[in-house]
């Protein structure tokens, strides 16, 4: 797993869609001829920010050829980029035109374009094309109704669930209750349950719920529910259907003195459903051991081992892998997977993509060595990156991570796990663009998705910025490196959200020189740290230099002439709300070794992400 991303992107941002979580239709006006509506969306909302999205159809039986939508944002409330739309705003007010390509609809046809906004507010006073939005006639004084409550599930099983939601209110009476899973109604019901079945085990799915009246008015929707069914196979995480996964570094056990049963005393074991074993080698087009003293040779006293029994000197495996065994006895349902490559030995991937049947079955001969094949219950590919720079370029092409990825599969089978960490860099032309991704994900049971290290003193004079924002904010240096937009394109570009885990760093990245204390300031080089420059752990820095502020969904703080971002349990807390409306499968951690002894940011990934 990399603590750094290559430094020199291309700064043009490119705003993408994510996917809808619930519609309100919103009407203003006077009464237009039935025919057109606009209907507005909000994909996910992180607190600072929001995503938007309005869908434009031609109800009518007559083709238009152009459309624009206006509409009123409380004040504090903006549109900060657009797509597929030119959109622009006076004041409040915000007025959205088609593209050339877009314009015209042919009856029954519709379009939607989206924006990523700031604020909390919901737009007002809605105009398609001079008229009401809701393509009717409305009574004046009659409103529509209000949001139903929240939904919560009830009766969870593997293949059904019952909803339940508080009743909206109108002036005139509710009639029914329009149920969404995501975007698609799925039932109209006239009291305040429904009942959902022929769903997937182990899958998550978010429900709204939209109120009716006896006008035919659509009011705004519920807030968002989402809740994951029980079962699945594989790697299925568990009745709570949440990847819980965390890094255990080979090296750590060395100057860090971090061992397999500090993961039981600290408590973060119970917490957690999945470990990363980093890193074994990639060399000669195979993988490899990475370090074979650490990895089955280092033998363990009693009191250092995870079941209370010393290490023979003559036992076949012995070292972290012995460790994690008992760590599995322990602790049944985890689950632990090889992970292969990371910064420094992603450079044997390019020799790998040139034959990738061969190193599938090279990697398959090692992970599943019986040593200590009852160990390992899949493989991790970290590729840094493919079809880009990290510490090396590769030009292995846009179609090698894929072909690495259906190789693995091909091998391990359906029984075993194949995962990658991937790039988080969401700018234009940036990595993600540079390999087919989407491609990949069809053989990988998720995507690690490396949303730190966006910033750091490898630029050192500044600007001072958080290595791991949730968001944009005003004065980034890059834009689209931040989680919202690598999200957004991984999605946009068709790998399921179900696939993609949100990534947090256990430490924190700083310099020194600093003035100002908010971000955005000089510096002169990087911070002093434990280990290397320019990075601490987080056990150190939440007692040493405790957070002074927050930006963008993380945290930040000056002490002295230090400058450090962080994630603290609180701003954790919010990423994972973050990531569960935005459905992903789960979230990750580099690495174990970072947190508290009593595994508190753990514990906060753990509980958040549900």
């Amino acid at each position: 797993m990399s603590l750094r991303l290559n430094t020199r992107f291309r700064s043009r941002s490119l705003a993408l869609l994510l996917p809808v979580a619930a519609l309100v239709g919103l009407s203003a006006g006077p009464a237009q001829a039935a025919g057109t509506t606009a209907t507005y969306t909000k994909a996910s909302d992180w607190g600072s920010g929001f995503e938007g999205r309005w869908t434009v159809k031609n109800t009518g039986t007559t083709a238009i050829s152009s459309w624009t939508v206006e509409w009123d944002f409380p004040s504090g409330t903006s549109v900060t980029s657009a797509w597929d739309a030119d959109v622009t705003g006076s004041g409040n007010h915000w007025t959205a035109k088609n593209k050339s390509y877009n314009g015209s609809l042919a009856p029954g046809a519709g379009v939607s374009f989206g924006f990523n906004g700031a604020g909390s507010g919901a737009p007002a006073n809605c105009r398609l094309n001079g008229a009401s939005c809701d393509g009717g006639t409305t009574t004046p004084g009659d409103n529509p109704p209000s949001a139903p409550g929240t939904p919560t599930a009830s009766a969870l099983t593997s293949t059904s669930l019952t909803l339940h939601w508080t009743a909206a209110t109108d002036d005139n009476g509710v009639k029914n209750y329009d149920v969404y899973r995501g975007s698609t109604k799925i039932t109209t019901v006239t009291g305040t349950t429904a009942n959902d079945s022929g769903l997937t085990a182990g899958t998550s799915y978010t429900y709204s719920v939209r109120a009716r009246d006896t006008a035919d008015q659509v009011g705004p929707a519920s807030a968002a529910l989402t809740v994951s069914t029980t079962g699945g196979g594989g790697g299925d995480p568990g009745p709570g259907g949440k990847v819980k996964l965390g890094y255990f570094t080979d090296w750590g056990i060395y100057q860090r003195n971090y061992q397999v049963k500090n993961l039981v005393t600290s408590g973060s074991a119970a917490r957690i459903t999945h470990i990363n074993y980093a890193f074994g080698n990639v060399t000669g087009g195979k993988c490899a051991i990475g370090d074979a003293y650490a990895d089955y040779q280092k033998t363990y006293d009693a009191s250092s081992s995870v079941d209370g029994t010393a290490d023979t000197w003559d036992q076949p495996v012995a070292g972290n892998i012995n460790q994690l065994r008992e760590l599995k006895k322990k602790y049944p349902g985890l689950k632990v997977i090889w992970s292969f490559g990371g910064w420094t030995w992603s450079g044997g991937f390019a020799q790998a993509a040139q034959n990738p049947a061969a190193f599938a079955q090279s990697c398959y001969d090692l992970v599943e060595d019986p040593r200590w094949a009852d160990v390992f219950d899949g493989i991790d590919v970290d590729w840094e990156y493919p079809n880009a720079c990290g510490l090396s370029c590769d030009t292995s092409g846009a179609a090698a991570f894929k072909n690495v990825m259906a190789a693995l599969r091909a091998k391990f089978g359906s029984s075993n796990l194949v995962t990658a960490a991937v790039s988080a860099d969401g700018s234009s032309g940036g990595k993600i663009d540079a390999a087919d991704y989407a491609g990949a994900a069809q053989y990988a049971d998720w995507f690690n998705v490396m949303t730190y290290d966006f910033f750091g003193a490898w630029d050192a004079q500044g600007p001072t910025a958080p290595h791991s924002p949730l968001t944009s904010y005003t004065g980034i240096p890059h834009d689209g490196f931040n989680t919202a937009d690598a999200i957004a394109k991984y999605r946009a570009k068709g790998v399921p959200a179900a696939k993609l885990l949100i990534g947090i760093g256990l430490y924190g990245r700083g310099w020194t020189g600093v003035t100002q204390a908010a971000p955005g300031g000089t510096a002169t080089g990087p911070a002093p740290g434990t280990y290397e420059q320019g990075i601490e752990d987080y056990k150190v820095l939440k007692n040493s230099c405790p957070a002074t502020g927050t930006v963008a969904g993380t945290a930040y703080a000056k002490c002295g002439s230090n400058w450090w971002s962080y994630d603290t349990p609180a701003t954790i807390a919010g990423k994972m709300s973050w990531a569960k409306a935005q459905g992903l499968g789960g979230a990750f951690f580099w690495e174990f070794s970072g947190d508290t002894s009593n595994g508190e940011l753990v514990n906060a990934i753990s509980s958040g992400i549900g």
